[in-house]
């Protein structure tokens, strides 16, 4: 058992006594005047020998009454009111130790909902704390892991073309893989910084009037390289004159993403769509491709950082793409959804407000 410090002791005595003489004080005036009324009612006199053992019968009644009501109340503080604090106070240093998983248990006895109330609040802390601790581990295992990968490419061609003998030729085609390296180096990190940006809301919109057939149209020639590359068929389906009153530049990244997913997962032959429709107060712009498609579980983790379902691309991209779409698309309101059939294709629908 704790014991108690003197500190505590002078406390416990001074709201002893507080409480004795606040007591005292109301039951003296209760006596006097119930004594002066017995008094003039009855014809009695009172002398010194009766006022005396009045007295002292009522500070004896004081005394039996502040022992009892003041031992009460303490073992009432004790158990409705020191143990929750206990009890909250410990999980709270437990959390701030870096222990997420500590939870204030349910605190049972009559007015302790206050109590709980802070214990459910307090629980819902830690919970969203744990996520984000392991959102912010699992963000820098996959950062190192991608970081590490350019960097070992460089390291390793690096040393080889210090190799003395090596022809022109192999040395550049090692230049070339250490600026292909070095290219998705800094994409990733570009990325990084933009996600950033975007989650921490540095990045604000700034909306201006545009046409966003115009847009789409000047993105998806941007790939043109790449999908005559694989012989790739295009289909737009889109309105003429479509303005919207939104932020491009942001727009651009998330048209720049899709287009180039649609472009990277289908194969050779295969065809890449594009369509822009309004309906309403609202304009709908759909990517599809003929690729490879996702399968359910591949579906609901399409939008997280660092996913990648299909390893087989996993060196054209680095899993942020997509993450970047969706946060550019919460900021400007607006909705995005995929609809995918494994070995069929995917088709990426996103709905903004005009």
């Amino acid at each position: 058992m704790k014991k108690l410090t003197f500190r505590q002791v002078l406390k416990a005595v001074n709201s002893y006594v507080v409480f004795f003489l606040t007591v005292g004080f109301a039951v003296s005036c209760c006596m006097m005047l119930f004594l002066s009324i017995l008094a003039d009612s009855m014809g009695l006199v009172l002398d010194g020998n009766n006022i005396g053992v009045a007295a002292k019968l009522t500070f004896g009644n004081v005394l039996l009454i502040t022992l009892l009501f003041g031992t009460a109340d303490y073992i009432r503080r004790k158990i409705t009111v020191e143990r929750p604090v206990k009890q909250i106070t410990a999980a709270a240093e437990k959390i701030m130790q870096g222990d997420f998983s500590a939870r204030v248990p349910p605190i049972r006895g009559a007015g302790t909902d206050g109590f709980n109330q802070i214990g459910s609040a307090i629980n819902a802390m830690a919970q969203e704390l744990s996520g984000t601790e392991t959102l912010r581990t699992d963000f820098i295992a996959n950062v190192s892991h991608e970081l590490k990968t350019p960097l070992a490419v460089m390291g390793n061609y690096a040393t080889m073309l210090q190799r003395p003998g090596i022809t022109e030729e192999e040395k550049n085609d090692y230049a070339k893989s250490i600026s292909e390296a070095a290219r998705k180096l800094a994409q990733l990190i570009t990325n990084i910084l933009k996600l950033n940006k975007l989650e921490n809301q540095q990045i604000f919109p700034k909306p201006r009037e545009f046409d966003l057939g115009e847009q789409l149209c000047e993105c998806l020639l941007q790939f043109e390289d790449a999908w005559e590359a694989k012989n790739l068929e295009i289909e737009t389906d889109m309105e003429d004159g479509v303005r919207i009153q939104s932020d491009p530049e942001l727009l651009s990244l998330v048209w720049n993403n899709l287009i180039s997913n649609a472009v990277k997962f289908t194969p050779d032959g295969g065809t890449v769509g594009l369509s822009l429709k309004t309906e309403g107060s609202s304009v709908t712009v759909q990517v599809r491709d003929t690729g490879c498609g996702m399968n359910p579980e591949t579906g609901r983790h399409i939008f997280e950082k660092f996913y990648q379902g299909d390893t087989s691309h996993a060196t054209q991209g680095n899993g942020l793409g997509l993450a970047l779409v969706k946060r550019v698309i919460d900021i400007l309101n607006g909705e995005i959804g995929v609809q995918s059939v494994y070995g069929q294709g995917s088709t990426f629908t996103v709905k903004l407000k005009r």
